[in-house]
C-alpha cells in the first residue's frame, strides 16, 4: 500500500477527531482503520433506541470482564464499539466533560499542561451547544459536535431538581459550565433529534477529502516496526493480509481496551507477560494494560402513582408510535436518551470535588432495556465516581482475535463501598422530599428492608452494574513508568501515539465521551501547530461544610440542608 504521513487505528471519539484535524492540511495523507462498518442505522441514528445497538454483535466487540469476587462472581459486560463512531455510536449520548478540579488532578500527576484552564478551550472547540442563553465562556458555538438537551416536557426531571433543592443541595443551570456541582439539566450529543456520534459530527463532513482514506472492517494485528521506530501496522481485510506504512507516526485510538492490547501484541508492554505468550519484547513498558478504571452503578428504583412514568410508555402500540413519530419527524420520545436531568454531589467533608453522579429516569427499566419493573416508577442511576481500585488488560496469547483479559478489580478498597452506601442513601434522601414524595409509592430497590451496611454491601455485591467507562490502560505522565507522555507519545520508542480514554491518569467525574473528545482535539493541535491559549475564567467552589460535603452516613434534616444552601449561596 501508499506510505501515509498518519495510520490512525480505530474510528471511534478519537480517531474520528484525529482524522479531521490532521487531513484538514491537504498535504497530509491520512488512513483511518476501522474494525466495524457503517454508522447509518437507524438503531444508531434514534436516540431512545441506543440499548439495542449496544446489544448487537455487529456494532458491539462484546468484551466481558472477569468474574469479579466482590461481585458475587458475576462478570460483567463491558461493551465498546466497533463501528464508524466507536462507543459515540453505541453509548447513551449523556454530555458530561467532568468537573474542572479533575484535569488540575491530572496535571498533579504529571500530566503536565492538561490543567482545566489548559483544556477548556479545546473542550469549546469541539461542541456547538443549541441554547441560546448559554455561557461562552465555558461554551463552544462553533464545533463539529452538536450537544442539545432535552426539552424537560416530562414534569419528573424538573421535580427532581426541586427535590435536589429541597434537600439542600446546590442546583446549577450549565453542569458543563461554571459549576459542576449540584442538580441541573444533562446535556446530551443530539443533533435535531439524531444522535451526533463523532462519525457524524467529525467524519461525515470531510469524507470525500482525497487524502483521507478511511478502511473499515479491518482487523489490525499488530504495529511494525524498524528497530525502535514505528513503521505501519498490519491489518486483515477479508482473508487477505496488507501492510500500510506510515511516515509519520502511528496513532492507536483503539480505546481502553484496545489500545493496550495492540501495544502488547507489538511488543511494547510487561516483559514477563510477552515472554510468556513468545512475543519478541521491543520495550518493557510495565504499565501497559495497568490502571484500569471504569464507574459502576446500581438503579435506586421508586414506584410512581405519576401518570408520567415511560414504563407507560413500553407497550407495541406504544413503541410504534414513538418509532413512527421520530423516523418521520425525528421529534418525540425517540428523539431523546431520556437523562435529561441529574447532578453531581461529594460524599463526605474530605471530597476534594465531586465524586458522586446520579442519571435520572423517569422509568424504572434496566439500562439496556429488559427487565422492566412491574408497574410504573422513577429511579436514580447512582455511582461513585472516584473509585480507588485498578484493574488491568492483558492479551491471553500472540492472537489479534483474542480477547483480551479484562480484570476491573472492581469494589477492592473500603473506601470505594463507604462511598457507594453513601450515594444509594442520599438517593433516598432525594426521594423522600416533597417534590418527588407527593408522586411516589413503596422503594422498589434497593426496598425498605435494605438499611444496614451490611445488607446495602450485599446489595451492591448483586446489583451494580458497569457504566460503560473504562479507562486509563495508557497512563498519560511525566514519570518514566507512565505509559505516554503528555503529548500522546508512547515512551520508550518512536513514531507511535496513542490517543483516547486509555491515557487518562484518572478517571473523570460523569461520563467519558467529551473528555475523550476533547483529548483528540488536544493532541490533534499539537501535532498541527495549531495550539489554543489556555483559559481561565471562574469555576463553583463551595464553603468548607457546606450541604454538597456532608459526612457519609451523615443524617441531616431537609431543614438543615436548606439553611447550609442558603449559607452557602
Amino acid at each position: 500500500m501508499s506510505a501515509y504521513d498518519y495510520i490512525i487505528v480505530g474510528a471511534g471519539s478519537a480517531g474520528c477527531v484525529l482524522a479531521n484535524r490532521l487531513s484538514a492540511d491537504p498535504a497530509c495523507q491520512v488512513l483511518l482503520l476501522e474494525a466495524g462498518g457503517s454508522d447509518l442505522h437507524p438503531f444508531i441514528r434514534m436516540p431512545s433506541a441506543f440499548s439495542l445497538p449496544m446489544n448487537m454483535q455487529r456494532f458491539n466487540w462484546f468484551y466481558h470482564a472477569e468474574p469479579s469476587a466482590t461481585l458475587q462472581g458475576r462478570a460483567l459486560h463491558c461493551p465498546r464499539g466497533k463501528v464508524l463512531g466507536g462507543s459515540s455510536s453505541i453509548n447513551g449520548m449523556v454530555w458530561v466533560r467532568g468537573h474542572p478540579g479533575d484535569f488540575d488532578h491530572w496535571h498533579s500527576l504529571g500530566a503536565e499542561g492538561w490543567r482545566y484552564a489548559d483544556v477548556l478551550p479545546y473542550f469549546k472547540k469541539s461542541e456547538t451547544v443549541t441554547w441560546p442563553d448559554a455561557d461562552p465562556t465555558y461554551r463552544g458555538t462553533e464545533g463539529p459536535l452538536t450537544v442539545s438537551r432535552g426539552t424537560r416536557a416530562n414534569p419528573l426531571y424538573d421535580l427532581l431538581v426541586t427535590a435536589a433543592a429541597q434537600a439542600g443541595f446546590a442546583t446549577s443551570d450549565d453542569l458543563n459550565g461554571y459549576q459542576q456541582e449540584g442538580f441541573g439539566p444533562f446535556d446530551m450529543s443530539v443533533q435535531q433529534g439524531v444522535r451526533c456520534s463523532a462519525a457524524r459530527a467529525y467524519l461525515q463532513p470531510i469524507r470525500q477529502r482525497s487524502n483521507l482514506t478511511i478502511r473499515t472492517q479491518v482487523q489490525v494485528t499488530r504495529v511494525t516496526f524498524d528497530g525502535n521506530t514505528a513503521t505501519g501496522v498490519e491489518f486483515r481485510q477479508g482473508r487477505t493480509r496488507h501492510v500500510a506504512s506510515s511516515t509519520t507516526r502511528v496513532i492507536l485510538s483503539a480505546g481502553a481496551i484496545g489500545s493496550p492490547q495492540l501495544l502488547q501484541l507489538s511488543g511494547v508492554g510487561p516483559a514477563e507477560l510477552l515472554r510468556r505468550l513468545n512475543i519478541p519484547v521491543l520495550h518493557d513498558a510495565t504499565e501497559v494494560g495497568a490502571n484500569l478504571q471504569d464507574h459502576l452503578e446500581v438503579y435506586c428504583q421508586q414506584a410512581t402513582t405519576s401518570p408520567y412514568s415511560l414504563n407507560r410508555q413500553l407497550g407495541l402500540l406504544s413503541k410504534g408510535w414513538i418509532g413512527a413519530r421520530w423516523l418521520l419527524q425525528q421529534s418525540g420520545l425517540g428523539a431523546t436518551n431520556h437523562f435529561e436531568s441529574g447532578g453531581f454531589i461529594r460524599s463526605g467533608y474530605d471530597a476534594g470535588r465531586p465524586d458522586i453522579q446520579y442519571h435520572f429516569l423517569p422509568a424504572a427499566i434496566s439500562y439496556d432495556g429488559r427487565a422492566p419493573a412491574e408497574g410504573n416508577g422513577f429511579q436514580l442511576h447512582t455511582g461513585p465516581m472516584q473509585s480507588r481500585s485498578r484493574g488491568s488488560v492483558q492479551i491471553i496469547s500472540a492472537n489479534a482475535d483474542d480477547h483480551p483479559r479484562i480484570d476491573f478489580n472492581y469494589m477492592a478498597e473500603e473506601h470505594d463501598w463507604q462511598v457507594f452506601r453513601q450515594a444509594i442513601r442520599t438517593a433516598r434522601e432525594l426521594f423522600s422530599q416533597n417534590a418527588l414524595a407527593d408522586v411516589s409509592g413503596a422503594e422498589i430497590q434497593p426496598g425498605a428492608q435494605c438499611q444496614t451496611d451490611q445488607q446495602l454491601d450485599a446489595f451492591i455485591a448483586r446489583q451494580a452494574e458497569s457504566a460503560y467507562h473504562p479507562c486509563g490502560t495508557c497512563r498519560m505522565g511525566s514519570d518514566d513508568q507512565a505509559v505516554v507522555d503528555p503529548a500522546g507519545q508512547v515512551k520508550g520508542v518512536d513514531g507511535l501515539m496513542v490517543v483516547d480514554a486509555s491515557i487518562f491518569p484518572q478517571i473523570t467525574n460523569g461520563n467519558l465521551n467529551a473528555p475523550t473528545i476533547m483529548v483528540a482535539e488536544k493532541i490533534a493541535a499539537g501535532l498541527t501547530g495549531e495550539t489554543l491559549p489556555s483559559e481561565s475564567p471562574p469555576v463553583y467552589q463551595p464553603e468548607q461544610h457546606s450541604a454538597e460535603q456532608h459526612q457519609p452516613g451523615e443524617q441531616t434534616t431537609s431543614a438543615t440542608r436548606e439553611v447550609d444552601n442558603q449559607h452557602d449561596r
